[in-house]
């Protein structure tokens, strides 16, 4: 009896719900709301409200991590001792590259391929795709590089570790719909969500993400997710954390137009500086993966002269500071207490050239921290000496904005950072005119190695072309007084084109599409001729047209499969189409890398 009680309740409910569906303003109005949702998620949003959070959740949790075991556990006691005991530094972090080294050398398939390069690499090579079983060797060389003194900070193991986690979700999360090209966006937004958490810095995480992959552009495509990723992760940091900006000092209320022009003066001083540095660097870290020698060697040494820049600065100047380990403390005793010109130039030096024996040689990390720390050093003693201005954070802020944008290529990234991880709003605008500068004058030096140009701007490469050097000029072409059958049979069957040329003697008289043959009954194929069925309204270039115009036209509204290159009297001498441009492009870029090797 209860049973059938159940079954009948269920019945009952079934037909309710039935009637519900069935009624009139339902259908009405329901397929008005379907058209509405689908034209809001025409891009497949509705995903990335579900796997954008997982990515932050768990990027967070796992950055809390990393920087409770460095920050808190691990260095704090280690500068104590080193303050102490100076002699201690060298030796010391010797011993602790040389693990770092045995780490990567034993425990990875290629020790030089860690931290932000290989986010870079892997989202411009291969399709976001990251090898996750050194994930956790990885982090370890992360913690006895950064957590023994090598000048990095924990940006390199939160960006590899972020994008590693997205990555490695796209394969677990595939039942949501996601696509092979996702998990270069989920690549994108773990990179976001772990710079956002380690630095208490959402927009910063954000924006830096997305500048990352390009020298000049952004990656577009990864937005949203890497929006919603950064702040998931942001908060979930705080929670355990808290939310007090990292790098917390007061900030001016105003400034004037005076000082603007200083700031850009500023700018092109640190962007000079930077490109110095980011060049001898490129060159230092190409050297060191060429030695023929094993990776731990390299890292020993290069822990050695890292302990000898911090060394040498205790010895020179006796004091709280030194240019070595994640430094953030630094930024408040730069900021907080009076140190000289001197002090604060030869600590930027030195801090520069740690940074360089620490990842040159392959140390786990990033510079992101040090250039910022050094452009901030660099502005308090340019404050004092040259502007003897009483606003030293301002010009500190500047430098610190100007020195990232200039070695990272992240003018963007560097002006938000200044304003989210120190307080500093009010430095905006003159952070920005120091960046725009800074990134101006370094070019195209950056201190990645894997940063590349956005394809439309490796295009205008080609501006200087003309179509008679990338058109085909070897080109099947059907005579306008064949008939479809003569065209279905000898040319559609041996040559496997879209479209073909009509000639009308020497002239070219249209195109055709293989698609015409469809819709045409194959009973009057016989009697139709290719003229009559030919398009006439098809684009033609002169030869000595511009490669950027043909561009330009191919990807016009009217837009056609190919442009037609014909002389003056309307003789046909060759075909273009978008592959051709591709293809240019393609061997321009090959004789451009043979030059310069």
């Amino acid at each position: 009896m209860k049973d059938f009680s159940k079954a009948t309740q269920q019945t009952s409910r079934m037909k309710i719900r039935a009637r519900i569906l069935e009624h009139p303003l339902l259908r009405k109005y329901f397929p008005l709301v379907h058209e509405d949702l689908t034209a809001t998620y025409t891009r497949n949003l509705h995903k990335w409200l579900i796997i954008a959070p997982i990515i932050g959740l768990s990027t967070g949790l796992a950055i809390t991590g990393i920087a409770v075991i460095i920050l808190d556990k691990l260095w704090p006691p280690v500068l104590a001792y080193y303050l102490r005991h100076p002699w201690s530094i060298v030796p010391s972090l010797t011993l602790a590259f040389a693990v770092t080294g045995i780490i990567m050398q034993f425990l990875t398939p290629d020790p030089d391929e860690h931290s932000t390069e290989e986010i870079i690499r892997s989202y411009h090579e291969h399709q976001g795709d990251i090898n996750v079983r050194p994930f956790f060797p990885k982090l370890l060389a992360a913690i006895t590089t950064v957590g023994f003194g090598g000048s990095a900070a924990l940006e390199g193991p939160s960006i590899y570790g972020g994008g590693a986690i997205g990555s490695w979700l796209w394969a677990k999360l595939r039942r949501f719909g996601l696509e092979p090209r996702d998990r270069r966006i989920m690549l994108i937004s773990g990179a976001a969500a772990g710079m956002a958490a380690v630095f208490r810095a959402p927009m910063t995480g954000l924006v830096f993400a997305l500048e990352m992959p390009y020298k000049d552009d952004l990656a577009h495509e990864a937005l949203l997710p890497s929006l919603i990723a950064s702040v998931v992760s942001y908060v979930t940091l705080a929670f355990f954390l808290g939310a007090t900006p990292l790098f917390n000092f007061a900030s001016a209320t105003s400034f004037t137009g005076r000082d603007l022009l200083w700031c850009a003066l500023l700018g092109l001083l640190i962007g000079l500086a930077s490109m110095a540095f980011t060049i001898t660097f490129r060159r230092a870290r190409v050297f060191m993966v060429d030695w023929n020698i094993p990776h731990w060697v390299k890292l020993t040494l290069g822990g050695f002269l890292t302990g000898l820049c911090g060394l040498a600065f205790l010895t020179l100047f006796h004091g709280p500071l030194v240019p070595l380990g994640p430094n953030y403390e630094a930024v408040g005793q730069i900021l907080g207490t009076h140190h000289s010109t001197l002090e604060l130039i030869v600590f930027g030096v030195l801090k520069l050239a740690a940074t360089l024996f620490t990842l040159a040689s392959g140390g786990v990390s990033a510079m992101f921290v040090p250039l910022f720390l050094t452009g901030g050093s660099f502005g308090m003693a340019f404050a004092q000496s040259v502007v003897h201005s009483n606003s030293l954070e301002l010009y500190a802020a500047v430098g610190m904005a100007s020195f990232i944008a200039a070695g990272y290529k992240t003018p963007l990234a560097a002006v938000v950072f200044v304003a989210e991880a120190t307080g500093g709003h009010a430095f905006i605008v003159p952070a920005l005119i120091g960046a725009a500068v800074a990134y101006a004058i370094s070019g195209e030096a950056s201190a990645s190695g894997d940063q590349r140009q956005h394809e439309g701007v490796r295009i205008q490469e080609l501006r200087n072309l003309s179509v008679s050097e990338v058109m085909q000029q070897q080109v099947v072409s059907v005579h306008a007084s064949s008939t479809l059958r003569e065209f279905a049979d000898s040319v559609c069957l041996r040559h496997r084109h879209i479209a073909f040329p009509v000639l009308a003697e020497d002239r070219l008289l249209g195109a055709i599409a293989v698609s015409t043959l469809g819709c045409t009954d194959p009973k009057d194929w016989a009697a139709k001729r290719v003229e009559d069925l030919a398009d006439r309204k098809i684009m033609k270039i002169a030869s000595s047209c511009d490669v950027m115009e043909a561009l330009r036209l191919l990807l016009s509204e009217s837009s056609q499969h190919m442009l037609f290159v014909t002389t003056p009297a309307g003789k046909l001498e060759g075909i273009l189409t978008r592959t051709d441009i591709l293809t240019a492009l393609k061997l321009h870029g090959e004789e451009l890398r043979l030059s310069k090797g």
